[in-house]
């Protein structure tokens, strides 16, 4: 499907608020949501038994032109085909909405176009097996794209397609007011269920001044360098540390004991007859008591990197970080659980699309740059530098100070042998690559704060030529 390109001025970015529905409106959620599932499920069967038989079929030596026919996975073609059988194997298709059944039949034809990308080699990263089916007691989600859907102008409810007025547990204020304005629109809204709680997220294309540094973030200075860590957050080339709050690391003792009780419990398979089973309702509330302590846990670290990246993109001209590799980092078995804590893959994350917010700019350092290796002062690389190693000393130098401090200093000294006013990649003197980097995409209003900025992240001629300021970085 053809994407949605916002027009220039705008930015398109997702309004998350928690709802407080009814009995009868959870109910509706859930059926939405289901139709989403059995959607998903029943194509992915259909599209299965045709490769079936079509390889069954090839392997008797039946001609290319007597094969089955292929079912197409494009998304009119699924959407097709579902609306000629809907009726005999989803008689109750009408209680939902036409959207709930299109979200499953979307994600359907990406899970198979990323599974062919990947098998014909046109996609990057790990090798994707075949689609799997949704199960039952999985993540619930539906995308409503058409319909009726609004904020309400007491600021306390939304509408939602089928679904009618949902009250919301926070206000929705801010962009009620934005879409009484006319600087706002509403392109479709996402409702999840996460921990038994449940979410709306609106995708909406909102008329912004894209590179604006809000009057109440004060400059606190032009480079910066972040270097992610596992015992700090980040650290920075100003010497700061900011604390790793380590939420899976403070809710380790709580989650082991959750587990044993819900291990306890009759659950929906039984070991001894090795048969599926009825759950009990202990069991499910067990679950549920677990599911409510991973929501936490993950509320809390992506409330620290948002506070933290917001910060940085406010605060300072240019922000510089490295270019992890964060998956191979992962395979070291000690550093494995520490690492997915931290998630220090989101830092490059936010700040992608925050810099392009407020007028700052990204640079990402090139993955083998030795930036803890590299004395900050002499720039003299230490050949070895193992990771036990807190203190960095420097032999030429007779420098002394925290590693993590050491390497950010050297990230933020990346930039002042850049030459802005170059387009594309720019390298400095000392064989390091560092790289302008565009904001992300939206994301699809998939539940997390999102933007896509028209204009490209780096606007250091701009910029200069605003503030009237005739000295580069490296006169600093």
């Amino acid at each position: 499907m053809k994407r949605y390109e916002p027009p220039a001025g705008w930015t398109v970015q997702a309004y998350r608020f928690a709802l407080d529905p009814s009995d009868a409106q959870v109910l509706g959620l859930r059926r939405n949501t289901g139709a989403a599932r059995f959607a998903y499920n029943h194509m992915l069967r259909r599209v299965s038994a045709v490769k079936a038989q079509r390889a069954a079929e090839a392997s008797y030596a039946v001609a290319e032109a007597d094969l089955t026919p292929w079912q197409g996975w494009s998304l009119p073609d699924l959407r097709r085909t579902w609306n000629e059988i809907k009726q005999w194997v989803a008689p109750w298709w009408a209680q939902c909405s036409k959207e709930a059944f299109n979200t499953g039949l979307a994600n359907l034809s990406a899970a198979l176009g990323n599974w062919h990308a990947s098998r014909t080699g046109t996609r990057k990263g790990r090798r994707m097996g075949w689609p799997r089916a949704k199960k039952k007691n999985g993540r619930r989600s539906a995308r409503f794209t058409t319909g009726a859907i609004r904020v309400d102008p007491s600021y306390r409810h939304v509408m939602l397609p089928r679904l009618g007025r949902i009250r919301t547990h926070e206000s929705t204020r801010k962009l009620a007011r934005r879409v009484r304005a006319g600087t706002a629109t509403i392109l479709s809204a996402t409702v999840t269920e996460t921990a038994g709680r449940w979410f709306c997220s609106l995708q909406v294309a909102v008329q912004r001044t894209v590179r604006r540094r809000p009057a109440h973030a004060p400059k606190a200075g032009r480079v910066v360098g972040v270097d992610a860590g596992v015992k700090h957050l980040a650290v920075l080339s100003t010497g700061e540390m900011v604390p790793n709050p380590a939420p899976f690391k403070a809710a380790l003792r709580k989650l082991g004991k959750a587990q044993r009780r819900a291990a306890r419990r009759i659950g929906p398979y039984d070991p001894q007859a090795r048969r599926k089973r009825t759950a009990s309702n202990r069991w499910q509330r067990a679950q549920d008591a677990v599911a409510r302590l991973h929501a936490t846990v993950s509320a809390v670290r992506a409330d620290s990197w948002h506070q933290l990246t917001t910060r940085l993109a406010q605060q300072f001209t240019t922000v510089v970080v490295e270019d992890l590799h964060v998956a191979g980092m992962l395979r070291n078995r000690k550093l494995a659980r520490s690492l997915t804590d931290a998630a220090p893959a989101t830092l490059r994350r936010h700040l992608g699309y925050k810099t392009g917010w407020y007028g700052s700019t990204l640079y990402v350092a090139d993955r083998w740059y030795p930036s803890s290796k590299t004395c900050s002062a002499c720039k003299t690389v230490k050949p070895k530098l193992s990771l036990a190693e807190r203190m960095f000393h420097c032999t030429a130098c007779g420098l002394s100070l925290d590693r993590d401090i050491n390497a950010a200093r050297n990230l933020a000294a990346l930039v002042r042998h850049v030459d802005l006013e170059l387009p594309g990649d720019a390298k400095t003197g000392r064989g390091a690559h560092v790289r302008p980097v565009r904001p992300a995409s939206a994301g699809g209003a998939a539940g997390r704060e999102a933007s896509r900025p028209v204009h490209p992240v780096n606007v250091a001629r701009q910029r200069t030529t605003a503030n009237h300021e005739p000295r580069s970085l490296t006169e600093r």
